[in-house]
């Protein structure tokens, strides 16, 4: 196959926030990522494992954004797809996580109003 998909060597979500220290804390405490880089404004964030995973902060007043999209978030879903649900779970209920009716389903929030669903197979 060609394209970009073949070419594709890594995959990183940016947040634009107005709560760098807090969104740091919710990534780091409720999944596990560790801090990689850090300047006043951004953030990388990474999850080490076989599965490398990596998050970045970004202060949404930087200029490195274009003006027009110096705005916090308002609107991202993001969708973390675990092998024990129910592990998971436990630990993310006492920050706020809420069932969604679904056995295999849940919902939290952080701190920028990203929606982040916990789904497992």
């Amino acid at each position: 196959m060609s394209g970009v998909h073949s070419m594709l060597t890594s995959f990183c979500p940016v947040i634009c926030t107005s709560r760098m220290d807090e969104s740091r804390g919710f990534y780091s405490r409720l999944f596990g990522f560790t801090t990689a880089h850090t300047t006043p404004w951004y953030t990388a964030l990474v999850r080490p494992g076989e599965r490398h995973h990596v998050l970045a902060l970004l202060d949404h007043a930087h200029p490195a954004l274009p003006e027009s999209l110096r705005t916090p978030v308002r609107a991202v879903r993001l969708t973390l797809r675990v092998e024990d649900r129910a592990a998971v779970w436990e630990r993310l209920a006492a920050d706020g996580a809420v069932e969604c009716g679904e056995r295999r389903h849940g919902t939290i929030v952080d701190p920028n109003g990203v929606r982040i669903d916990i789904v497992t197979d």
